[in-house]
């Protein structure tokens, strides 16, 4: 299954409700769970990124509705990015003519 990182920074919205960001982080695990995905890990960060989350997700489709739908709250900004495993990199290098 691809897996995916996710960097994400606070709103304004977000900061304003900041108590209650535990139970969102919970609704956008149980929104991968729901999109056949599964959250590998989620921190919270020091540095350019409030959160950085990594899941699973069974599609580049699926990753990219969850990370709209998630950014759509309005209480993350969220760069999504595909990340590769060492194997598949190797697949891939192997590849190269």
């Amino acid at each position: 299954m691809p897996t995916f990182v996710m960097l994400m920074n606070l709103t304004e919205k977000g900061l304003s409700d900041l108590k209650s960001a535990p139970a969102r982080i919970e609704a956008g695990t149980k929104a991968v769970e729901a999109a056949g995905g599964s959250m590998q890990s989620f921190h919270m960060t020091m540095g350019p990124y409030d959160y950085v989350a990594v899941a699973e997700a069974p599609s580049d489709d699926a990753a990219a509705v969850v990370a709209m739908s998630l950014a759509a709250q309005g209480n993350v900004t969220m760069q999504t990015l595909r990340a590769f495993t060492r194997e598949e990199f190797a697949a891939l290098v192997s590849q190269l003519p």
